[in-house]
Formats: structure tokens, sequence, C-alpha cells
């Protein structure tokens, strides 16, 4: 049963949710560094956004049981290996906990819960259903992943730790790289999946121009905003380890390069593993930035 909750969670949103709670945390000490960090700060916002996370992913699964028979068939719900009322239970737990929680914390870790939840809400829930719409599923998914987690969440440690309210240049830029990369993640994560969508007319951006299309353009957007953080590096960023900071973007640009050489995105396990490579950029880039920002 566990397993079934861990693969219903949707893993690879857990592991990115929680790697930028805890760096936007680490970057939010290095901004205070006369403070004393309490980690019951993190411990509390980071349940909250994942028991949010949860309710995202699992009201996602529960409208696109049907469309995930043919695009995923291997999560639990198409397979059967969890039913829609008990799925539709882990949902709404998930939803109180999320917010009952944030509610405790401040009105930045509620602005950030509230917001996520009504947009991760309206993508999947008839009759609004943003996900129909190209455009509007993208938005979704970069405000949230962009905006919402990383000035909201470095504004709630900020905040509820120094009684201050502040966001310096290094948040900033994070904050556009991640709107970027969000973006590309919204793309990206339809690509593999257009038999599907086309079945159900859903009009993602890789069934309205074409697979190769949007990875092209993807993979140039990604160059740029590597290539942006290198100069970054250089030439705004202040309060960084520089050295460490442009040698791993400039690292990770090159594999990026390497990679993305072997993709075929007509092909759907091709597809799908260069998805989950991009995933790992972005657990990457949580990673990276803090520990430039602490070394």
């Amino acid at each position: 049963m566990l397993r079934t909750l861990w693969r219903f969670s949707r893993p690879h949103t857990i592991i990115g949710t929680t790697l930028s709670i805890i760096a936007l945390y680490l970057i939010s000490i290095d901004t205070l560094s006369f403070f004393n960090p309490v980690i019951g700060h993190l411990l509390i916002a980071l349940f909250s956004c994942l028991a949010g996370n949860i309710y995202i992913v699992g009201l996602n699964q529960i409208y696109d049981v049907e469309i995930d028979r043919i695009n995923k068939p291997e999560l639990p719900l198409p397979a059967g290996d969890l039913s829609v009322s008990s799925a539709r239970g882990i949902v709404i737990v998930s939803g109180i906990l999320s917010v009952g929680t944030a509610l405790t914390q401040g009105i930045f870790l509620s602005l950030v819960v509230l917001s996520s939840l009504f947009l991760g809400t309206i993508y999947s829930l008839p009759p609004v259903r943003l996900k129909r719409f190209h455009f509007w599923a993208a938005f979704s998914i970069f405000t949230v992943r962009g905006f919402i987690i990383n000035l909201g969440i470095y504004l709630h440690f900020i905040y509820i730790m120094s009684g201050y309210i502040f966001i310096p240049g290094k948040i900033w830029v994070l904050t556009i790289f991640m709107f970027g990369f969000g973006l590309i993640i919204a793309w990206y994560k339809d690509i593999p999946d257009v038999h599907g969508d086309r079945h159900f007319r859903i009009i993602t951006f890789a069934v309205d121009i074409g697979q190769k299309t949007v990875f092209r353009i993807g993979t140039a957007l990604l160059i740029v905003l590597y290539i942006g953080m290198i100069l970054s590096g250089f030439l705004i960023l202040s309060g960084i380890n520089r050295p460490v900071f442009v040698l791993a973007h400039a690292l990770i640009l090159l594999v990026l390069l390497y990679r993305s050489r072997k993709v075929d995105p007509s092909e759907q396990k091709s597809m799908t593993d260069h998805y989950q490579f991009v995933w790992k950029l972005f657990y990457l880039e949580y990673i990276v930035f803090p520990a430039s920002c602490l070394l």
C-alpha cells in the first residue's frame, strides 16, 4: 500500500518540492547570517507544501484516469492498484492538512498554499479544466513552480524568522530561472502523451504544433536559461561562490547539449526518459544554488 501511495504522489514532483523548500530555507538562512535558524519552520512548511503537492497531483490523476489508460497505464488508478474512492479520500485529507497547517503559519505560507491549490484545482477540475488549453496549462505550472514557490516560500522564511520583508537579487535570479524551467516542464510533460491527449481533445502545445517543434523550442530555452545563469554569476550575483556557481552551470549546460542530441521526441520512451532527465536538472539547481550561497 505504501508503494502505491508513493506512486500516486508522483515522486518526481515530491522530490522537486522537497528540494525547493529546503533550498529556499538555506538561502534565507544565508541572507539572515546573524540568525540562529529553527528547524521547525522548515519541517512545518515542508509538510504543508508536500500535502498540497499530493492534493494537486492526486486530483489530476482522478480526472485524467481515462487519458492515463492510454498515456500512463502504469499509474495506480489506470493499473487498478488504487480505487477512485480511495484516491478521493487521499486528495481530500491532503488538501485539508495542507491548508490547515499553512493557516497556522502566517500570511505568506497561507498565500503559497491557497494559490497553489487553487491553480492546481482549476487545472484539473471541470468545467474550467485549464489543462485543455496549452497556454493556461503552462501558466498554472510555471506560476506555481516559478513565482509562487520561490518568492512566497522565501518571504515566509524571512518574515517568520526575522519579522522583515525583503527580496535580494539572488532570489529574483532564481525565480526567473525557475519560471522558465517551469514553462519547459509544462511543455515537455505533454510531448510523450500526444496520443491520449489527441484522442480526448486535450490541445496541448505538443498536439498543437508538433512534438519535435516543442522539443526544439524547449531545448533552446533551456540553453538560454543556463547561459543566463552563467552570465549572472559573472555580472549580477553577489554573496555567492562565483567559481562554483559558474562552473557548475557550465558543466550542466554541456551535459544538456550532449543529452539532447540523442532524444527522439516522437518516440515515447525516449522523450519520457528525457523529461525525467530535465526534472533531475530541476533538482540539481536547488542543490547548486544554495550551495553556492553557503560556500
